[in-house]
């Protein structure tokens, strides 16, 4: 027993090296996270990272695989009923057929990445202005300064308040953002004397003065008279983000529709009292994203409020599949003609949906689930499941058209539906205790991309800025700013800067708090 653990121990770092390579073919890039750190354990298929892989041979938990008694002859199929072979012709007359044909995969010659060369010497704040330039800046102060003198107007004067400044309000934004490197639930925390107190932020600016900042800070500070829609207080700065992103990145051909990881703190949450955790808000809306899956980088994001108990409020949202693809078309309105392959989880992947991408030129492949997807137009046979279930990495596929539906067994039934994978090349999935288990190429890939998701979720989420006001534009605001500081860093990963200083991500936004409080000569670029 002993050998055949030693031996299990001995091929594990060939089976993950050999997965390394198998998940750097699917054209996934090197690490831009920066620290390492544990995988996240929402991959239900596979993960190889750098964490994984040093630690699967020193594991003692790992149980080596004990072989199993070698495999009796597979008996011949039961004889198929009638109700089986109506089935088997209603599905034919859709289209649906179990003949597999080869197809290539979308032609795909666009190189992606940065559209600017940025210098050896830029700073934090270059690539941070990069999203959030001073014109914007600018027009936060405006704003601002127009509120407040509305608001003491109406509710009357305030001899303690001045007109905000540039610099103050580069200064306002440095001490919110230092919440997400500190994980200090309360901005004031930094004029406290308890530990996340800090003295050299602190004397930049006065608390009073910070807290005059936030009580009237503002993006918009009036509704016009042709606004409807519910977020006017920030769509502006959300749309300039936007075409910062876009004029900033080319993303690669795999992307991932999701909904980023922007949980609490869980250190919080842990000393939190009922009290203190009945008195918090839920958020009143749904933040979705299009991520590049080869860097991480977010390419859109898509802000839904919910606005109500309406048909197309959040409630609705999370349980309907054709709001979930709403959500999807958003995203994807400026992708159509580029050949993009675009993975899905099983609220979004549905025929229809994807059909419709495919006529645009997006190719799709998704995850489905009878519960969450929106399954019209599938065939049923393969949405049910066998009395006896298949031996693990055996697969069953159908296809309509350039469509492959693929349902594969690897301790449960997971199925699949894509338009961007040929159905006959095979792929490989790998674990640490099981070795190789065979699958379609789509669930290979489908794995990868997932992966590398999770893993953006792990090390990026912890950078969300802490401060959680009432007011949803603002929440919304802060969320959007700590998307474009991560931005930022992966831009600044993939840099010259980065063989020059290679900052973390915390040093990186530590660097980026001192240069918005004027505590760190940011060389502009030229």
């Amino acid at each position: 027993m002993a050998e055949g653990g030693g031996g299990a121990r001995r091929r594990a770092p060939a089976l993950l090296e050999a997965a390394r390579a198998r998940y750097e073919s699917l054209h996934i890039s090197d690490d831009v996270f920066g620290e390492s750190g544990p995988d996240s354990g929402g991959n239900p298929f596979y993960s190889t990272s750098a964490a994984s892989r040093s630690s699967s041979a020193a594991s003692s938990d790992d149980e080596p695989e004990r072989p199993g008694p070698p495999r009796a002859p597979a008996a011949p199929p039961p004889p198929r009923t009638a109700d089986a072979q109506k089935l088997e012709e209603d599905e034919a007359g859709a289209g649906w057929s179990a003949t597999l044909r080869d197809r290539p995969p979308p032609r795909f010659e666009d190189t992606g990445g940065p559209t600017r060369k940025m210098p050896p010497s830029a700073s934090a704040m270059d690539f941070f202005q990069l999203f959030v330039p001073d014109n914007v800046l600018k027009n936060m102060v405006v704003q601002t300064n127009m509120y407040a003198k509305k608001f003491q107007e109406r509710f009357g004067s305030d001899s303690a308040w001045v007109e905000v400044t540039l610099t103050e309000m580069k200064a306002f934004l440095g001490y919110m953002i230092s919440t997400s490197i500190s994980h200090c639930e309360s901005v004031l925390s930094i004029w406290s004397g308890g530990f996340y107190s800090n003295r050299s932020l602190a004397l930049v600016m006065s608390q009073a003065r910070f807290e005059k900042i936030l009580k009237y800070f503002h993006v918009v500070a009036f509704r016009s008279s042709q606004t409807t829609h519910g977020l006017y207080k920030v769509q502006p700065f959300l749309d300039s983000l936007q075409n910062g992103f876009d004029s900033a990145f080319r993303p690669s051909q795999t992307q991932v529709l999701h909904e980023p990881l922007i949980d609490e703190d869980p250190v919080f949450i842990a000393t939190c009292t009922e009290r203190e955790l009945r008195k918090r808000k839920k958020r009143k809306f749904s933040l979705w994203v299009r991520q590049c899956s080869s860097t991480g980088f977010i390419i859109q994001i898509y802000v839904h409020l919910k606005e109500g108990g309406g048909p197309d409020g959040l409630d609705a949202l999370k349980n309907k599949p054709q709001l979930h693809s709403m959500v999807a078309r958003s995203l994807c309105q400026n992708a159509a003609g580029k050949n993009y392959i675009i993975f899905t989880g099983p609220s979004i992947t549905s025929l229809t949906l994807f059909e419709e991408f495919e006529k645009q030129e997006i190719y799709c492949c998704g995850l489905l689930s009878s519960r969450k997807s929106d399954c019209t137009g599938l065939p049923p046979s393969m949405l049910t499941n066998p009395t006896t279930p298949p031996a693990r990495g055996q697969h069953e596929i159908k296809m309509k058209g350039n469509m492959s539906l693929i349902c594969w067994y690897n301790k449960g039934h997971f199925r699949f539906l894509t338009n961007a994978y040929s159905p006959v090349q095979q792929g490989m999935i790998i674990k640490r205790k099981r070795g190789e288990i065979p699958c379609p190429l789509a669930v290979e890939a489908f794995a990868a991309h997932l992966s590398y998701i999770c893993r953006y979720d792990d090390k990026y989420s912890k950078y969300f800025i802490c401060h959680k006001p009432n007011k949803t534009w603002q929440q919304v605001f802060w969320f959007a700013v700590s998307i474009a500081i991560n931005n930022a860093y992966i831009l600044y990963k993939m840099s010259d800067a980065y063989h020059v200083k290679r900052y973390s991500r915390a040093q990186f936004g530590e660097r980026l708090v001192r240069e918005l409080l004027g505590l760190e000569d940011a060389s502009p670029t030229q």
